[in-house]
């Protein structure tokens, strides 16, 4: 008989409460309200139950053969934080969908952003406040990092302990209801970053329920997410039921999968397989399309290939070695994991082939390493120059104009942008954003809060620059985190906010941008720090040349075409120096072209 998959947690109506635990390994479990307590009715499969007239706010939790009182591990509303009691919420809400339909990977450029550092209200009625500023950018998507409930008020995200509850500090359910509603009425879509290869260390209180982990397999953060050993039908449906409470409750366009490859299943239906077609159904029932994409250090495209190509079906991942690539090349750090970077051959390749690393040795890992994707279409990888991770796990959280000065920031947008894989911005890059992006915590554990500072110093001794780590449970720390929002008004900030939106609109609007196979671009050798790529789709045919050297160089024109520029970093329009290439390169005539620029030609008529 095929398991029940069901909802779980305290699910209200207007006739009162459904209270449903997982708790295979009990002999009897209680709902302890706060003047009553009532034994649930035990199901197949290890699901309790049991309907009672409570209204939203009433607090309650679970009382497992007699045990103390524990909360519930599928809580909606944890307002006392997370060691508190659960608390029923009134979820019958949806957000108006007024016939949006959600928006394609292939057109989407993609903003990350903290919801408590975004702005200085620290919540999701700040970033309201920001997205006509985003829609002018040009940006159509926005991806937050994880939302779920964490201990405190100060966190990443990544330490959530309550996947169903939305983080009470930022707004909870009725505040994300209100940014989904405010987002997709400017056309933006709406991406939560989702955690489901861990919890977090504090105020996770799912062992006590039951087999959520698993002894199998190990993960950076401890004992791995139980998904294909004894009793993980139960786990399964804990996760898959807050999946669709995002994509179908809540009406969010996507979500993006954090750290995949620390998922172990062997199933031989996967996890991520099911997690797929569930969001697939959701979109076909919503007439919304829902969007699945993944953090992934695996270079295997079988996560995106479709199940006719033995494939999971995947919409697209994030690809760190375009990142790694483009950042070594222009800061020439090589450090730690960026040892297998740092020649503009690496970005040459990722341009080419997407996977630096696609089946050979990696010196880092100290093996061989990835595999194939250019039977890929360029939209399934996500690119970035910044992202929340590669700022973040600086030592002290640096931006890269630390390191990078304006000519190099500009180029390094326009790899990005130019490129055609689908960009993603982290929040603040776009005016050069100065403040860093520090990791920030609010324990309440003395021992955690001083193991994490331990393991921060041993996690980035490879990157150590003799300044002191920043302590993570400083509320300082957080709130120089949080953006500076003036910096965009004020030069250079100006400008480079100016050139974002150049690009981008470039981007959306130039046919020969819009080609996502890989028939649409060639790549010529780089020569010279310079790499040359052409993008072409229909009659519409662009040449792009990125110049990563600190001195000007002179190249052939290598599409004996008379061509004239179009698009050119170097001109003082953008505060540059002063452009080298000249308007009109007759066929056969050189093209002289600026340090640390992009210029872009098309066909003169």
């Amino acid at each position: 008989m095929k398991p029940s998959f069901r909802k779980i947690g305290a699910n209200y109506d207007e006739g009162g409460t459904e209270f449903v635990v997982w708790a295979p390994l009990a002999d009897n479990v209680e709902l302890i309200l706060p003047d009553a307590r009532h034994a649930l009715q035990k199901g197949s499969y290890g699901y309790w139950g049991l309907s009672l007239p409570v209204r939203p706010g009433t607090r309650y939790g679970f009382s497992l053969d007699g045990g103390k009182t524990l909360p519930d591990p599928a809580s909606f509303h944890q307002p006392d934080g997370v060691h508190g009691l659960s608390a029923v919420a009134d979820r019958r809400r949806r957000p108006a969908s007024n016939g949006w339909q959600g928006i394609p990977l292939s057109n989407a450029i993609i903003y990350e952003l903290h919801a408590g550092a975004f702005s200085p209200t620290h919540d999701f009625a700040g970033i309201i406040g920001r997205l006509d500023y985003l829609r002018e950018l040009g940006v159509n998507a926005i991806e937050l990092m994880p939302i779920a409930q964490f201990p405190g008020e100060r966190n990443w995200g990544y330490d959530g302990v309550y996947p169903f509850a939305i983080q009470a500090s930022y707004g909870g359910i009725e505040g994300f209801l209100d940014l989904v509603e405010a987002a997709h009425r400017r056309g933006i879509a709406v991406i939560v970053d989702v955690v489901y290869n861990h919890l977090g260390p504090e105020g996770n209180y799912l062992p006590h329920f039951g087999p959520y982990f698993t002894d199998k397999y190990k993960t950076p953060w401890g004992s791995a997410i139980n998904f294909d050993d004894s009793g993980s039908d139960g786990v399964r449906n804990f996760f898959l039921q807050n999946a669709r409470m995002w994509l179908e409750d809540y009406a969010v366009d996507g979500l993006r999968l954090d750290a995949l490859h620390a998922i172990v299943d062997c199933s031989a239906i996967p996890f991520i397989q099911q997690l797929k077609e569930l969001a697939t159904d959701i979109g076909i029932q919503t007439g919304s399309r829902k969007l699945v994409t993944a953090e992934m250090d695996l270079n295997d495209p079988r996560y995106l290939n479709s199940p006719a190509r033995g494939g999971y079906g995947l919409d697209g991942q994030w690809n760190d070695e375009f990142h790694h690539a483009l950042r070594t090349l222009l800061t020439g750090d090589t450090r730690s994991y960026y040892k297998d970077f740092g020649q503009i051959s690496h970005l040459e390749k990722a341009f080419k082939t997407t996977f630096v690393y696609d089946g050979i040795y990696s010196p880092h890992r100290n093996r061989t390493f990835g595999g194939h994707a250019e039977n890929n279409p360029f939209d399934q990888f996500v690119v970035f120059s910044q992202n929340h991770d590669q700022v973040g796990n600086q030592a002290g959280g640096e931006r890269p104009g630390v390191w990078l000065n304006f000519e190099q920031l500009k180029l390094s947008a326009a790899t990005v942008l130019l490129s055609p894989y689908t960009p993603l911005l982290f929040m603040g890059e776009e005016y050069g954003e100065s403040h860093p992006f520090q990791f920030f915590t609010q324990f309440s554990d003395a021992p955690l809060i001083e193991a994490v500072r331990r393991g921060r110093a041993v996690e980035f001794a490879g990157f150590d620059n003799g300044s002191p780590l920043p302590d993570p449970q400083a509320e300082a720390t957080f709130n120089e985190s949080v953006l500076a929002t003036w910096q965009a008004t004020e030069e250079p900030g100006a400008t480079l906010l100016r050139y974002y939106q150049h690009l981008i609109r470039f981007r959306q609007t130039r046919p020969a941008l819009q080609g996502r196979t890989r028939d649409t671009m060639i790549v010529h050798p780089a020569i010279l720090q310079t790499l040359a790529i052409e993008r072409k789709i229909l009659n519409d045919h662009i040449f792009i040349w990125f110049h990563f050297g600190d001195q000007p160089v002179v190249h052939d024109n290598i599409t004996w075409q008379h061509l004239r520029k179009i698009f050119d970093s170097a001109d003082t329009y953008w505060r540059g120096p002063g452009p080298a290439a000249a308007i009109d390169i007759p066929s056969g005539a050189p093209i002289h072209i600026a340090p640390h620029s992009v210029v872009v030609y098309e066909k003169a008529t």
